[in-house]
Formats: structure tokens, C-alpha cells, sequence
């Protein structure tokens, strides 16, 4: 068994709640540590891969219904949305949106996929 090189350096920096909340939804959803996805999307140039750009792109897509679907359900039933309730649901939608993205995605590939007419994928 080859043993993985020696980690002696470290190198940090600093990040906001949200920035961080969004760093460990993307490890999770990778199965990696924080630390260890980290350190894999550094080294490989720091570029962001095509499927973490659809992840963020779908999460926006999840945060947008969320945010529809909260704010509608209550007018169309003839209440009033506050600015304070409003922003409380921005607030839980933007912690929640990775990781209801991150599920969507795994159930999606857990799903057979569908046979075209012709017997084609």
C-alpha cells in the first residue's frame, strides 16, 4: 500500500459565514472533509469544475422556487408577507439551498434513467 506524502505546510484564509456555509455544503456533497476538497480544488488550479458550476446554478434554480413558493402559498391565501418574514425566509433559503441541491442531485442519480422513443437513452 503507498502511503500519501507527508503534509507538513499549511496555508489558511479567512471567509464569511455564508462563503464557509457554501465551502462545507460542497465538500459534504462531494463526501470530502473540508480540508481535503479544499486542498483538491487549489491544486488542481483552483478552476471550478463543470459539475460544481451546474451544483451552484442548480441550487440558485432550488432557491428561487423556494423563495416563490413561500412568498406566493401565504398571498395567494389572502395574507401578507413582511419585510421581516421576507427576509427571514432569504435568510433560511440561502443556508438551505446547497444542501436541498446536493440531495435533488443524488436522488436524480439514483433514478434509472428514462428510454427514448426508439429504445435510445
Amino acid at each position: 500500500m503507498v502511503k500519501p506524502p507527508l503534509r507538513t505546510k499549511s496555508i489558511g484564509f479567512k471567509v464569511s459565514e455564508e462563503e464557509y456555509a457554501q465551502l462545507e455544503t460542497a465538500a459534504q456533497a462531494d463526501g470530502r472533509t473540508l480540508g481535503e476538497w479544499c486542498r483538491e480544488v487549489i491544486l488542481r488550479g483552483g478552476s471550478v469544475s463543470d459539475a460544481e458550476r451546474h451544483d451552484a446554478a442548480l441550487a440558485e434554480i432550488v432557491g428561487v422556487r423556494l423563495l416563490l413558493v413561500n412568498v406566493l402559498q401565504p398571498m395567494a391565501a389572502g395574507e401578507t408577507v413582511t419585510a421581516e418574514r421576507f427576509g427571514q425566509l432569504l435568510d433560511q433559503i440561502s443556508e438551505a439551498k446547497h444542501q436541498l441541491a446536493a440531495k435533488l442531485q443524488q436522488q436524480a442519480g439514483e433514478k434509472p434513467q428514462r428510454e427514448k422513443p426508439g429504445g435510445k437513452r
